[in-house]
Protein backbone atom coordinates (compact mmCIF):
# COMPACT_ATOMS: atom_id res chain seq x y z
CA UNK A 1 0.00 0.00 0.00
CA UNK A 2 1.22 3.51 -0.85
CA UNK A 3 -0.13 6.42 1.17
CA UNK A 4 0.30 10.16 0.71
CA UNK A 5 0.38 12.26 3.89
CA UNK A 6 -0.30 15.99 3.77
CA UNK A 7 1.16 17.71 6.82
CA UNK A 8 3.10 20.86 6.03
CA UNK A 9 4.15 22.46 9.32
CA UNK A 10 5.30 23.09 11.96
CA UNK A 11 8.36 21.25 13.29
CA UNK A 12 6.77 19.89 16.44
CA UNK A 13 3.49 19.07 14.68
CA UNK A 14 5.37 17.01 12.10
CA UNK A 15 7.05 14.99 14.83
CA UNK A 16 3.63 14.40 16.40
CA UNK A 17 2.65 12.53 13.22
CA UNK A 18 5.50 10.00 13.43
CA UNK A 19 3.84 7.59 15.93
CA UNK A 20 0.81 7.25 13.64
CA UNK A 21 3.11 6.10 10.84
CA UNK A 22 4.62 3.53 13.20
CA UNK A 23 1.12 2.28 14.06
CA UNK A 24 0.24 1.92 10.38
CA UNK A 25 3.51 0.15 9.57
CA UNK A 26 2.85 -2.36 12.37
CA UNK A 27 -0.72 -2.94 11.18
CA UNK A 28 -0.27 -3.09 7.40
CA UNK A 29 2.48 -5.15 5.76
CA UNK A 30 4.74 -3.32 3.28
CA UNK A 31 3.02 0.04 3.67
CA UNK A 32 4.98 3.05 2.37
CA UNK A 33 4.39 6.76 2.78
CA UNK A 34 5.11 9.86 0.74
CA UNK A 35 4.78 13.15 2.61
CA UNK A 36 3.95 16.69 1.50
CA UNK A 37 5.87 19.06 3.77
CA UNK A 38 7.14 22.63 3.96
CA UNK A 39 10.69 22.79 2.60
CA UNK A 40 11.94 24.29 5.88
CA UNK A 41 11.10 21.05 7.73
CA UNK A 42 11.69 18.46 5.01
CA UNK A 43 14.31 16.60 7.08
CA UNK A 44 11.73 15.38 9.62
CA UNK A 45 9.63 12.91 7.56
CA UNK A 46 12.65 11.01 6.26
CA UNK A 47 13.74 10.13 9.78
CA UNK A 48 11.01 7.49 9.75
CA UNK A 49 11.99 4.34 7.82
CA UNK A 50 8.52 3.94 6.27
CA UNK A 51 8.60 7.38 4.61
CA UNK A 52 10.14 6.98 1.16
CA UNK A 53 9.69 10.36 -0.49
CA UNK A 54 9.00 13.97 0.44
CA UNK A 55 7.25 16.51 -1.76
CA UNK A 56 8.35 19.98 -0.71
CA UNK A 57 6.17 23.06 -0.67
CA UNK A 58 7.19 26.70 -0.39
CA UNK A 59 3.67 27.93 0.23
CA UNK A 60 4.76 31.00 2.18
CA UNK A 61 6.68 32.22 -0.88
CA UNK A 62 4.00 31.14 -3.34
CA UNK A 63 1.31 32.98 -1.40
CA UNK A 64 3.28 36.24 -1.69
CA UNK A 65 3.85 35.93 -5.44
CA UNK A 66 1.42 33.36 -6.90
CA UNK A 67 1.54 34.66 -10.48
CA UNK A 68 5.34 34.61 -10.56
CA UNK A 69 5.42 31.15 -8.95
CA UNK A 70 3.10 29.90 -11.69
CA UNK A 71 4.97 31.52 -14.56
CA UNK A 72 8.44 30.40 -13.46
CA UNK A 73 7.21 26.82 -13.08
CA UNK A 74 7.38 26.33 -9.31
CA UNK A 75 3.65 25.73 -8.86
CA UNK A 76 3.22 23.55 -11.97
CA UNK A 77 6.23 21.48 -10.88
CA UNK A 78 4.72 21.00 -7.41
CA UNK A 79 1.41 19.96 -8.96
CA UNK A 80 3.20 17.37 -11.13
CA UNK A 81 5.07 15.93 -8.15
CA UNK A 82 1.89 15.83 -6.07
CA UNK A 83 0.05 13.80 -8.70
CA UNK A 84 2.92 11.76 -10.09
CA UNK A 85 1.69 8.57 -8.42
CA UNK A 86 -1.68 6.93 -7.91
CA UNK A 87 -1.94 6.60 -4.15
CA UNK A 88 -4.12 4.04 -2.45
CA UNK A 89 -5.01 6.62 0.22
CA UNK A 90 -4.37 10.36 0.66
CA UNK A 91 -4.65 11.72 4.24
CA UNK A 92 -4.58 15.35 5.33
CA UNK A 93 -3.18 15.14 8.87
CA UNK A 94 -3.12 18.91 9.34
CA UNK A 95 -6.71 19.85 8.52
CA UNK A 96 -6.28 23.60 8.16
CA UNK A 97 -6.80 25.87 5.18
CA UNK A 98 -3.30 25.68 3.71
CA UNK A 99 -3.24 21.87 3.85
CA UNK A 100 -6.78 21.81 2.45
CA UNK A 101 -5.54 23.68 -0.64
CA UNK A 102 -2.98 20.91 -1.20
CA UNK A 103 -5.71 18.31 -0.63
CA UNK A 104 -7.85 20.02 -3.25
CA UNK A 105 -4.94 19.94 -5.74
CA UNK A 106 -4.44 16.22 -5.23
CA UNK A 107 -6.16 13.98 -7.75
CA UNK A 108 -6.71 11.28 -5.13
CA UNK A 109 -9.65 10.84 -2.80
CA UNK A 110 -8.60 12.65 0.38
CA UNK A 111 -9.31 11.60 3.98
CA UNK A 112 -9.45 14.21 6.76
CA UNK A 113 -11.29 15.44 9.82
CA UNK A 114 -14.92 16.50 9.78
CA UNK A 115 -16.20 20.04 10.33
CA UNK A 116 -16.36 19.68 14.10
CA UNK A 117 -12.80 18.39 14.46
CA UNK A 118 -10.72 20.17 11.81
CA UNK A 119 -8.43 22.97 12.96
CA UNK A 120 -9.77 25.56 10.53
CA UNK A 121 -13.14 25.67 8.82
CA UNK A 122 -13.98 25.14 5.99
CA UNK A 123 -10.97 22.85 5.44
CA UNK A 124 -13.27 19.81 5.64
CA UNK A 125 -14.78 20.74 2.27
CA UNK A 126 -11.57 19.51 0.61
CA UNK A 127 -12.03 15.96 1.94
CA UNK A 128 -13.90 13.10 0.32
CA UNK A 129 -13.93 11.08 3.55
CA UNK A 130 -14.37 12.79 6.92
CA UNK A 131 -13.81 11.46 10.42
CA UNK A 132 -14.56 12.37 14.01
CA UNK A 133 -11.82 12.15 16.65
CA UNK A 134 -11.47 13.22 20.26
CA UNK A 135 -10.06 16.76 20.00
CA UNK A 136 -9.43 17.05 23.75
CA UNK A 137 -6.54 14.57 23.70
CA UNK A 138 -2.89 15.17 22.86
CA UNK A 139 -2.11 15.94 19.22
CA UNK A 140 -0.18 12.65 18.87
CA UNK A 141 -3.21 10.62 19.96
CA UNK A 142 -5.54 12.62 17.72
CA UNK A 143 -3.38 11.89 14.66
CA UNK A 144 -3.09 8.22 15.61
CA UNK A 145 -6.88 8.02 15.78
CA UNK A 146 -7.34 9.69 12.39
CA UNK A 147 -4.75 7.45 10.73
CA UNK A 148 -6.35 4.30 12.14
CA UNK A 149 -9.77 5.31 10.84
CA UNK A 150 -8.52 6.31 7.40
CA UNK A 151 -6.50 3.11 6.91
CA UNK A 152 -9.08 0.89 8.64
CA UNK A 153 -7.06 -0.80 11.37
CA UNK A 154 -7.69 -0.99 15.09
CA UNK A 155 -6.22 1.82 17.17
CA UNK A 156 -3.35 0.27 19.18
CA UNK A 157 -3.44 0.28 22.97
CA UNK A 158 0.34 0.68 23.21
CA UNK A 159 2.02 3.97 24.08
CA UNK A 160 3.08 6.07 21.09
CA UNK A 161 6.29 4.98 19.37
CA UNK A 162 8.00 7.52 17.12
CA UNK A 163 9.62 4.67 15.20
CA UNK A 164 12.76 6.75 14.74
CA UNK A 165 16.31 5.77 15.64
CA UNK A 166 18.47 8.77 14.86
CA UNK A 167 21.61 6.83 15.80
CA UNK A 168 21.13 4.73 12.66
CA UNK A 169 20.12 7.62 10.41
CA UNK A 170 22.76 9.19 8.15
CA UNK A 171 23.07 12.46 10.04
CA UNK A 172 25.69 14.93 8.76
CA UNK A 173 29.16 15.34 10.20
CA UNK A 174 29.69 18.47 12.28
CA UNK A 175 32.52 20.80 11.30
CA UNK A 176 33.30 21.67 14.92
CA UNK A 177 34.29 19.61 17.94
CA UNK A 178 31.68 18.94 20.61
CA UNK A 179 32.48 19.13 24.34
CA UNK A 180 32.94 15.84 26.12
CA UNK A 181 29.87 16.28 28.36
CA UNK A 182 27.24 18.86 27.47
CA UNK A 183 23.63 19.89 27.86
CA UNK A 184 21.43 21.47 25.22
CA UNK A 185 19.62 24.65 26.29
CA UNK A 186 16.89 25.49 23.77
CA UNK A 187 16.25 29.10 24.71
CA UNK A 188 14.39 30.30 21.61
CA UNK A 189 10.69 30.22 20.66
CA UNK A 190 8.42 31.78 18.08
CA UNK A 191 6.27 33.66 20.65
CA UNK A 192 7.66 36.10 23.18
CA UNK A 193 5.24 34.60 25.72
CA UNK A 194 7.07 31.26 25.50
CA UNK A 195 10.46 32.74 26.38
CA UNK A 196 12.15 32.23 29.74
CA UNK A 197 14.04 35.34 30.91
CA UNK A 198 17.69 35.76 29.96
CA UNK A 199 18.71 36.04 33.60
CA UNK A 200 17.07 32.69 34.35
CA UNK A 201 18.92 30.98 31.51
CA UNK A 202 22.16 32.54 32.72
CA UNK A 203 21.55 31.25 36.24
CA UNK A 204 20.88 27.78 34.84
CA UNK A 205 24.08 27.89 32.78
CA UNK A 206 26.04 28.57 35.97
CA UNK A 207 24.39 25.61 37.72
CA UNK A 208 25.17 23.28 34.80
CA UNK A 209 28.80 24.37 34.67
CA UNK A 210 29.14 23.97 38.45
CA UNK A 211 28.07 20.35 37.98
CA UNK A 212 30.67 19.67 35.29
CA UNK A 213 28.64 20.23 32.12
CA UNK A 214 29.24 22.44 29.12
CA UNK A 215 26.19 24.09 27.57
CA UNK A 216 25.28 24.44 23.88
CA UNK A 217 22.66 27.00 22.78
CA UNK A 218 21.17 26.40 19.30
CA UNK A 219 19.72 29.27 17.25
CA UNK A 220 17.36 29.66 14.32
CA UNK A 221 18.17 33.21 13.22
CA UNK A 222 20.47 36.18 13.87
CA UNK A 223 18.36 37.59 16.72
CA UNK A 224 18.38 34.23 18.50
CA UNK A 225 22.15 33.97 18.03
CA UNK A 226 22.63 37.33 19.76
CA UNK A 227 20.37 36.15 22.59
CA UNK A 228 22.36 32.92 22.89
CA UNK A 229 25.61 34.89 23.03
CA UNK A 230 24.24 36.96 25.88
CA UNK A 231 23.19 33.84 27.79
CA UNK A 232 26.57 32.20 27.13
CA UNK A 233 28.48 35.28 28.28
CA UNK A 234 28.33 34.15 31.92
CA UNK A 235 30.64 31.15 31.36
CA UNK A 236 33.49 30.07 29.11
CA UNK A 237 31.85 26.62 29.05
CA UNK A 238 28.66 27.90 27.36
CA UNK A 239 28.57 28.23 23.57
CA UNK A 240 26.15 29.97 21.21
CA UNK A 241 25.84 27.82 18.09
CA UNK A 242 25.46 29.34 14.62
CA UNK A 243 22.32 28.60 12.64
CA UNK A 244 22.35 24.92 11.67
CA UNK A 245 20.18 22.60 9.62
CA UNK A 246 17.69 20.46 11.50
CA UNK A 247 19.74 17.35 10.76
CA UNK A 248 22.84 19.03 12.23
CA UNK A 249 20.86 19.87 15.39
CA UNK A 250 19.73 16.23 15.50
CA UNK A 251 23.37 15.17 15.36
CA UNK A 252 24.15 17.43 18.33
CA UNK A 253 21.15 16.03 20.21
CA UNK A 254 22.49 12.49 19.79
CA UNK A 255 25.49 13.17 22.03
CA UNK A 256 23.90 15.51 24.58
CA UNK A 257 23.35 14.30 28.14
CA UNK A 258 20.12 16.27 28.60
CA UNK A 259 18.19 19.38 27.60
CA UNK A 260 16.15 22.26 28.94
CA UNK A 261 13.76 23.68 26.38
CA UNK A 262 11.30 26.42 25.68
CA UNK A 263 8.07 25.32 24.01
CA UNK A 264 9.49 25.08 20.50
CA UNK A 265 10.23 22.56 17.76
CA UNK A 266 13.64 21.41 18.99
CA UNK A 267 12.01 20.40 22.28
CA UNK A 268 10.04 17.81 20.30
CA UNK A 269 13.23 16.69 18.56
CA UNK A 270 14.67 15.99 22.02
CA UNK A 271 11.58 13.88 22.75
CA UNK A 272 11.93 11.94 19.48
CA UNK A 273 15.57 11.25 20.36
CA UNK A 274 14.64 10.16 23.89
CA UNK A 275 16.93 12.82 25.35
CA UNK A 276 16.24 13.52 29.06
CA UNK A 277 14.56 16.92 28.94
CA UNK A 278 12.67 19.51 30.93
CA UNK A 279 10.41 21.77 28.88
CA UNK A 280 8.97 25.02 30.24
CA UNK A 281 5.34 26.03 29.68
CA UNK A 282 3.44 29.21 30.42
CA UNK A 283 1.27 30.47 27.58
CA UNK A 284 0.55 26.99 26.16
CA UNK A 285 -0.90 23.74 27.50
CA UNK A 286 1.34 20.65 27.37
CA UNK A 287 -1.70 18.39 27.73
CA UNK A 288 -2.50 19.07 24.08
CA UNK A 289 0.83 19.85 22.41
CA UNK A 290 3.56 19.15 24.97
CA UNK A 291 6.68 17.06 24.50
CA UNK A 292 5.73 13.41 24.67
CA UNK A 293 7.72 10.30 25.46
CA UNK A 294 10.46 8.76 27.54
CA UNK A 295 12.43 11.01 29.92
CA UNK A 296 10.24 14.06 29.25
CA UNK A 297 9.37 16.39 32.12
CA UNK A 298 7.25 19.55 32.05
CA UNK A 299 7.40 22.56 34.31
CA UNK A 300 4.16 24.50 34.03
CA UNK A 301 3.61 27.99 35.35
CA UNK A 302 1.15 28.07 38.25
CA UNK A 303 -0.09 31.57 37.44
CA UNK A 304 -3.89 31.53 37.25
CA UNK A 305 -4.01 33.00 33.74
CA UNK A 306 -1.80 30.23 32.33
CA UNK A 307 -2.25 28.88 29.69
CA UNK A 308 -3.52 31.97 27.88
CA UNK A 309 -2.34 31.25 24.31
CA UNK A 310 -1.56 34.94 23.87
CA UNK A 311 1.46 36.15 21.92
CA UNK A 312 1.84 39.25 24.10
CA UNK A 313 1.40 39.12 27.88
CA UNK A 314 -1.58 41.36 28.77
CA UNK A 315 -0.76 41.75 32.48
CA UNK A 316 -0.03 45.23 33.79
CA UNK A 317 3.32 44.21 35.25
CA UNK A 318 4.49 42.76 31.93
CA UNK A 319 7.42 44.56 30.30
CA UNK A 320 7.02 44.90 26.53
CA UNK A 321 4.69 41.91 26.37
CA UNK A 322 7.16 39.55 28.06
CA UNK A 323 5.49 36.72 30.01
CA UNK A 324 5.04 37.23 33.74
CA UNK A 325 4.22 33.54 34.12
CA UNK A 326 7.63 32.40 32.83
CA UNK A 327 9.42 34.78 35.18
CA UNK A 328 7.96 32.81 38.11
CA UNK A 329 9.87 29.64 37.11
CA UNK A 330 13.26 29.59 38.86
CA UNK A 331 16.56 28.16 37.65
CA UNK A 332 16.77 26.21 40.92
CA UNK A 333 13.42 24.51 40.23
CA UNK A 334 14.46 23.63 36.66
CA UNK A 335 17.79 22.14 37.73
CA UNK A 336 16.12 20.13 40.49
CA UNK A 337 13.78 18.62 37.89
CA UNK A 338 16.55 17.98 35.32
CA UNK A 339 19.30 16.55 37.51
CA UNK A 340 17.55 13.24 38.40
CA UNK A 341 17.04 12.58 34.67
CA UNK A 342 20.74 12.92 33.80
CA UNK A 343 23.03 9.89 33.44
CA UNK A 344 24.96 8.90 36.53
CA UNK A 345 28.43 10.41 36.60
Amino acid sequence: MRVLIIKLTSMGDLMHALPAITDAANAILNIEFDWVVDQAFSDVPLWHPNVKRVIKTAHRQWRKEPVKAWKDGRLPNFYRQLNEHDYDVVIDLQSNLKSAVVSWLSKGKVHGLDKDCCREKPAHWAYDYRYTVNTKQHSIEKIRELMAQALKYGLPDEAPNYGVDLSTYALPQLDFELPEKYLLFVHNASWITKLWPLSSWQALVKKAVEHGYSVLLPCGNDAEFLRAQEIASVSSQAFALPRLSLNHVAAITQNAKGAVCSDTGVAHLAAVAGLPSVTLYGATDPKLIGTYGKNQQHIISDLKCSPCYKRQCPLENSLNGEPVCMDKITAHAVWDRLEPLLPAK
